[in-house]
């Protein structure tokens, strides 16, 4: 069970997918290298997020993971994973890549090539379908179609 943060208030908040396996069992992977509670994590599809977190819209979590830091700033896709290294041991190898000077671009660029594909990374419990019709509808709304 993943710490949220009702359970841990004064935590930073990872908001991912929690319809996603390829998400939620990298977010448990997160957790368990988190041996001083510095994250605490709630899915995208909770009540909680939109009570708390109006400004972001489904779309843009559907899209990426957030960090919600403690002083209200929100962090997206790599941007997030840069705060997310930093805050635990065990990532700072990635870390020193992921702050490389003018690399940020290139990161959130190879995060969204993960993201669209995550569900086909781990494909069950119906997700796959729920997510290919969401996305073939956004790029239906896109395209102008």
């Amino acid at each position: 069970m993943l710490p949220t943060p009702h359970n841990w208030p004064d935590t930073d908040v990872v908001i991912y997918d929690g319809q996603c396996s390829f998400c939620t069992k990298q977010v448990t992977k997160l957790h368990r290298w988190d041996g001083k509670n510095r994250l605490s994590f709630i899915s995208l599809h909770d009540d909680f997020v939109a009570e708390h977190y109006p400004d972001l819209s489904h779309d843009e979590m559907m899209q990426a993971m957030y960090l919600v830091d403690q002083k209200g700033r929100r962090h997206r896709g790599a941007a997030a994973l840069r705060v997310i290294s930093r805050r635990l041991p065990r990532l700072w190898p990635l870390a020193i890549l992921l702050h490389i000077p003018l690399t940020l671009p290139l990161w959130q660029w190879g995060y969204r090539q993960v993201a669209r594909r995550r569900y086909r990374l781990s494909c069950d419990n119906g997700s796959c379908e729920l997510h290919f019709n969401y996305n073939r509808q956004r790029s239906d709304s896109n395209s102008g179609t």
